[in-house]
């Protein structure tokens, strides 16, 4: 069972504003930038995203489940943009994963943490086919 909603809306309040500084900058926290599917407003989201060396797009853990917010903007704009390291990326479509043992891209310890917080749901953003970095 992923965490719950109610801690998720506190988040959004408390820990986000602080996480938001930090992410894009100190690695795994990555923002997520996107866009309101009804309001347009724009959003920088902070997550916990990862990269394998053999693979281009991101990874995230869906550790607040499937109806997040964020991941719903994505899907109906067809793509966001990353913030890590300084550097922006455009993403492409999400794809969700069932599995949190298939992410492979998330370090072991990562991994079973999630497992142990009954986290089995995952994002991967892959790189805009058009390859163009985002928009903000």
């Amino acid at each position: 069972m992923p965490i719950p909603r109610v801690v998720a809306r506190s988040n959004r309040y408390l820990a986000n504003p602080l996480f938001r500084r930090l992410a894009g900058r100190v690695p795994p926290l990555v923002l997520i930038e996107h866009r309101g599917r009804r309001s347009g407003k724009p959003y920088a989201t902070p997550v916990l995203g990862f990269r394998d060396g053999s693979d281009p797009a991101w990874v995230v853990a869906l550790t607040y489940g499937l109806e997040v917010d964020w991941l719903k903007n994505l899907r109906a704009a067809g793509g966001g943009v990353v913030v890590a390291r300084g550097e922006r990326s455009r993403t492409g479509p999400p794809v969700v994963g069932e599995g949190i043992a298939a992410a492979s891209a998330i370090p072991a310890p990562i991994r079973a943490g999630l497992r142990l917080m009954r986290v089995d749901w995952f994002v991967r953003l892959p790189p805009s086919p058009d390859g163009q970095e985002g928009e903000r």
